[in-house]
């Protein structure tokens, strides 16, 4: 097994998350240039074209190249699971200066940059464990400008699924133009404070587009995405048909005493990719 080999991956990883827009958010986008009119339709057009020039020129397609995040899904019998941490962090750092990436991580107290986009938590990882001897890593740079906008509410339960909807409404109008929209909205219901959020930011890497298995949250994710819309915000909250492209919603089950709402945003630039690394060493981006 060659570590640069791996570490080469994971910077190649990232390299195609924070220059090439996955195929269905491009798509959705497009939708949107089409049913758009006036400034927001420039807008559209603007992203459009910055989505086209990053790739052609392999540049991050935003000078936020955001906090490194990793969903991370381990067969149990991949022969070096006790390296994968090592890997992604080298990785990181390789990436910082190869791409190049802009360094996002600075101590809360000592307002010191680290300079290679790592420090303590970060990259932030989240890991899963599988059947199997492959692992799977999806790249997630998350910008400050729509994490900002992040929120949780530990509503009554009396409010329902009612008060829940109206929760994710009612802030992401309150957010406006500020997570750069058209935005893809991620929600958790259920669970603890931290595991709604949690929910909401695994969310936003299902495609845009594609529904939520349960046809009950399908249809409340379907409800949310026609009320957002109708607020007019639009692109970049200059006025418009398309404030959001999608809105997905993941449940844990809940305290009885607890109704948490976790609601994570990501801007148009809903930047993702995944890679597999094989047993034997091998690996590749998707």
């Amino acid at each position: 097994m060659e570590k640069k080999s791996i570490e080469d991956g994971i910077v190649t990883l990232i390299k195609k998350a924070e220059t090439e827009l996955p195929r269905d958010v491009v798509n959705a986008l497009k939708h949107a240039y089409e049913i758009e009119q006036g400034v927001a339709k420039t807008q559209i057009e603007t992203i459009l074209k910055n989505i086209d020039l990053a790739k052609k020129s392999e540049r991050p397609m935003c000078q936020d190249t955001g906090i490194q995040t990793f969903f991370v899904s381990v067969g149990i019998d991949f022969p070096y699971i006790n390296n994968l941490k090592k890997w992604i962090i080298n990785g990181v750092k390789k990436a910082t200066k190869k791409i190049p990436l802009r360094p996002n991580t600075v101590d809360p107290f000592l307002g010191k940059n680290q300079g290679d986009n790592t420090g303590d938590q970060i990259p932030y990882i989240t890991w899963d464990f599988v059947d199997g001897d492959d692992v799977r890593i999806i790249s997630l740079p998350k910008g400050g400008g729509s994490e900002n906008m992040s929120k949780l509410g530990m509503l009554k339960p009396g409010v329902g699924i009612e008060g829940a909807k109206d929760f994710v409404v009612d802030e992401i109008i309150k957010a406006g133009g500020n997570p750069c929209p058209p935005t893809i909205v991620g929600v958790g219901i259920g669970g603890g404070a931290d595991l709604s959020l949690k929910l909401g930011k695994k969310a936003i890497l299902r495609p845009v587009g594609v529904r939520h298995k349960d046809k009950t949250i399908a249809a409340i994710e379907k409800e949310l995405i026609e009320r957002i819309n109708k607020s007019n915000i639009g692109p970049m909250g200059l006025g418009g048909k398309t404030t959001v492209l999608d809105v997905h919603v993941e449940k844990a089950h809940r305290h009885p005493a607890s109704l948490p709402v976790g609601v994570i945003v990501q801007c148009w630039a809903d930047r993702r990719a995944e890679m597999v690394i094989h047993s034997d060493g091998t690996w590749e981006v998707k």
